[in-house]
């Protein structure tokens, strides 16, 4: 929470601050409206020239799954009055294994309606045009940590976003996998709605985000035109290797969408440690959505492992994105940047310029979109 005091004085030219929890959303709230990206800072993003660099943040709003069992989903009434549940009720209902004493319960807050956070979530994107949705996802390993003992509450650091398991042992308690999809869900379509990309977190749960966010895009796939066919369509014109319609049958692949659709434009999955094989998955070029995989130094490059680098390099080069997953700004975070750009540029076989050149086009992409960027490029170009 302090350490975004500093973000003006980072080398990294431009932040983007995900959101997790109900204590945090109002602190990228602040700290967009202080540091947000706008017109004039996105225009500084194209020209390296500038005398001066400028800091600036993209914000993201939503609910990580480590905090989906504080929301209750207020759409389907658990009572036949239609009143909310009770915390036990709720509670006894979204973790796994039940908790079977009242303790562990009470120290967890009074869970909200989904209905009004996401509301907050839509209000906060319609407030800020380049704001994502992220942090959201599934987590299977993630267990709930127990409550503060009265001392230890007492004299926590602080310093810190409240919220956060700071130290505390970990309950045995996990949120319930059906529970934490219906949460993303969501999320997913409403980021769908206002055209947002998002981030995604996925942990021991490969498979269930990519059916998940699969689920948001049903119905709406490109049609790819078979060889058989694009053959036959040749052959019946008199020409050779060529498709005589005015426009392919391929839909568009810039991860851009014509009006509200269930699922997210272009999608982040974020510190991915999935292996190799289901990359292959995610670029299935009937995905209506634009799939970019982001990788840290924390999480995915602190021990180099092989399969960290052979996804790195079966990954293409135009969908890598880069990120520190750290928790607090500063000089480390600015490392901690720089080291993962350094290792990417090394696997890929980049040089640093043409590998900085290459992540950051990736960056805009992902953010702006290909047209925005495309448009924002041509203008910074002609000047």
């Amino acid at each position: 929470m302090a350490s975004l005091d500093v973000i003006p004085n980072m080398k990294a030219r431009v932040l983007t601050i995900m959101a997790s929890r109900g204590q945090d959303q109002h602190l990228v709230r602040q700290f967009a409206r202080k540091y947000g990206l706008d017109e004039k800072w996105r225009a500084s993003l194209f020209r390296s020239e500038d005398a001066e660099p400028l800091t600036c943040i993209v914000p993201s709003f939503g609910w990580h799954p480590w905090f989906s069992h504080q929301i209750y989903d207020d759409t389907c009434p658990v009572s036949s009055d239609g009143r909310k549940p009770d915390a036990i009720q709720h509670y006894m209902s979204v973790l796994t294994p039940t908790p079977d004493h009242d303790d562990f319960i009470n120290s967890l807050p009074e869970p909200e309606p989904f209905s009004e956070l996401l509301a907050q979530v839509r209000n906060d994107l319609e407030e800020f045009p380049y704001a994502l949705v992220g942090e959201i996802g599934i987590d299977r390993s993630f267990r709930l940590p127990m409550h503060w003992a009265s001392d230890e509450e007492a004299n926590r650091d602080e310093s810190l976003t409240p919220g956060g398991r700071e130290g505390r042992q970990l309950s045995p308690f996990r949120v319930q996998i059906a529970h934490q999809r219906k949460i993303m869900k969501m999320q997913l379509n409403l980021a769908g709605e206002l055209k947002r990309p998002v981030s995604i977190h996925g942990v021991a749960a490969h498979g269930i985000v990519y059916e998940t966010l699969k689920e948001t895009w049903k119905g709406y796939e490109r049609v790819i035109p078979s060889k058989r066919k694009s053959g036959r369509r040749s052959s019946a014109t008199g020409t050779k290797g060529s498709v005589t319609s005015p426009k392919p049958v391929i839909s568009d692949t810039t991860g851009e969408t014509t009006g509200s659709k269930p699922y997210p434009p272009r999608i982040c999955l974020h510190s991915y440690s999935g292996p190799p094989d289901t990359l292959k998955q995610y670029l299935d070029p009937s995905i209506p959505a634009i799939i970019y995989f982001s990788f840290s130094s924390l999480v995915n490059l602190s021990s180099r492992t092989d399969k960290a680098v052979a996804v790195i390099k079966a990954v293409p080069g135009d969908r890598i994105l880069v990120e520190s997953d750290l928790h607090s700004a500063g000089d480390r975070m600015d490392q901690l940047l720089e080291d993962v750009v350094r290792s990417v540029c090394d696997i890929k076989g980049w040089t640093l310029t043409a590998g900085i050149n290459q992540l950051a086009d990736n960056w805009n992409r992902f953010v702006f979109g290909q047209q925005c960027w495309d448009q924002s490029s041509r203008t910074i170009n002609s000047q």
